[in-house]
């Protein structure tokens, strides 16, 4: 398997390379994303197969399975042991790793399909996204080693990515972590795991500014291919095509719970920012799984509902940017959205560099609702969107408390409501969480008049000291202090 870049010519093969390759190079050099030359495809006696690992075996045979159709530079028996190591009850806290609970009551119309939530925020750090950091870690230590180099990680987060990044490259062997975050923009909680970190190889950058402008500095660095190479810069970011491949694994676990054959189709609801989550859907879907919909939940910052409503993209200046109750989807710029337009124009990527690497950046938008393969977002590809305000949010997960006795945080109440708004008759929904509600609790006070339950390993830590330093957003400013700690 070999991985090409979202904006590279389609005759042009030599910038293919492999997946040990781009695991450690984050933005392709020509601006583009990576994505695989084609989705290896699942068949009914393979999907079979693997409802059957999954039970029998469990997560980490299941990731083995998904991962080995990606990745052919690395040992079979090596990352079967990577897969082990990685998805553990000890770490994720239940066998399934990523368990389905249904929500149902007697107010639950008769012969309605099911309704699911997937959890995936048991890990380390609450959320989410540790369930592809807690693997892309041990992969980059795994080929660091294996290289004998180091690695220099740049990031951007708007709340979960950074910490499930710091916690996972706490302390592994010739790596460092240079997250960039939103000052002021991340709940008290978040902003304690990440400064609260004491580890030398842990660098946290506090940038004046919103999300964008974080992700813009990353951008810009991992564009400047001689910094880039003369400071060894990878990314976390689910710009990393490895991100959001360890995340298409939950997708198959999550259908094989919901379903007793396959026969049976399912939709999933996913709150969506920066389109990394719900990619990993569209790539499952594409590798044959049975998904129904894929409806992407957005807050108040609706850049992508309103593309799949329109067919117009149009990003948000910093100063246009919502802050809102759900913050880790207060994003403009959707950075893999491009993977799915690669995709939806038929993998063009000259089109894809003209829209995505002239148009946007010179204009802040494009407009697809002329071309005939718009449609083909909900025809083809299963694409439907919503979004969700502060007062629905508050709502949602009001009712979802006195109706279920489940309790769930801010971006888990938008993906909820919206999915209300996309049932279909006997397809089953899931629902993906985000992540624990007390990483959010103002908002569950402002809800339900109480405090969250706090996990123990977790009691004080926004009375930590912190190690932040302040920055302006200024690509420069962030290469100079690279180069200070990389002396």
């Amino acid at each position: 398997m070999k991985y090409c870049s979202t904006r590279a010519p389609a005759l042009d093969e030599s910038g293919r390379k492999h997946f040990c390759e781009i695991l450690l190079e984050g933005l392709a050099p020509d601006g583009g994303l990576y994505l695989p030359e084609h989705y290896p495809q699942v068949d009914q006696a393979q999907l079979a197969r693997w409802r059957n690992v999954y039970r029998q075996q469990g997560y980490g045979a299941l990731a083995f399975e998904v991962l080995s159709l990606y990745i052919d530079d690395i040992p079979a028996s090596e990352l079967r042991a990577i897969c082990d190591k990685t998805y553990t009850q000890a770490v994720f806290g239940t066998p399934q790793i990523v368990p389905l609970t249904q929500l149902h009551d007697a107010l639950t119309p008769a012969g309605q399909a099911p309704l699911f939530l997937e959890a995936l925020s048991n890990g380390p750090t609450l959320a989410f996204k540790d369930m592809a950091m807690q693997l892309l870690g041990n992969l980059f230590e795994f080929e660091l080693g294996r290289r004998g180099e180091q690695l220099n990680i740049l990031g951007a987060t708007s709340g979960d990515t950074g910490s499930a990044a710091e916690y996972a490259m706490r302390g592994k062997k010739g790596v460092r972590v240079f997250m960039t975050s939103p000052l002021g923009r991340m709940s008290p909680f978040q902003q304690a795991q990440m400064f609260s970190l004491q580890d030398d190889n842990i660098h946290n950058i506090a940038v004046e500014g919103v999300f964008d402008d974080c992700q813009d500095m990353v951008k810009a660095v991992s564009n400047d291919l001689d910094f880039k190479r003369q400071y060894k810069i990878g990314t976390v970011n689910s710009i990393n095509w490895a991100r959001l491949m360890a995340q298409v694994v939950y997708y198959f676990a999550g259908y094989f719970q919901a379903t007793t054959n396959n026969s049976e189709r399912v939709s999933f609801t996913v709150p969506s920012g920066n389109f990394g989550n719900v990619c990993a859907g569209h790539v499952a879907r594409m590798m044959g799984l049975p998904i129904a919909a894929l409806v992407v939940a957005t807050n108040e910052n609706d850049v992508l509902d309103e593309f799949f409503r329109s067919g117009v993209y149009r990003v948000r200046s910093s100063a246009d940017t919502h802050e809102t109750s759900s913050p880790s989807m207060d994003i403009s710029k959707a950075s893999n959205f491009e993977r799915f337009v690669f995709d939806l124009l038929g993998r063009d990527g000259v089109r894809l560099k003209a829209l995505f690497g002239d148009e946007l950046q010179q204009t802040g938008r494009f407009d697809l609702s002329a071309d005939p393969a718009f449609g083909k977002a909900a025809t083809v590809y299963g694409f439907e969107s919503g979004k969700s305000t502060h007062a629905d949010r508050l709502n949602t997960i009001r009712t979802t408390f006195e109706r279920f006795g489940v309790l769930i945080d801010t971006h888990t109440a938008d993906a909820l409501k919206v999915a209300g708004e996309h049932r279909q008759a006997g397809v089953p929904m899931i629902v993906l969480e985000t992540a624990l509600p007390i990483k959010f609790a103002a908002t569950i006070v402002e809800a339900l008049g109480r405090e969250p339950d706090r996990p123990p390993q977790f009691e004080g830590i926004e009375a930590l000291p912190k190690r932040v330093t302040r920055m302006a957003a200024d690509p420069a400013a962030i290469k100079a202090y690279i180069a200070q700690h990389c002396r």
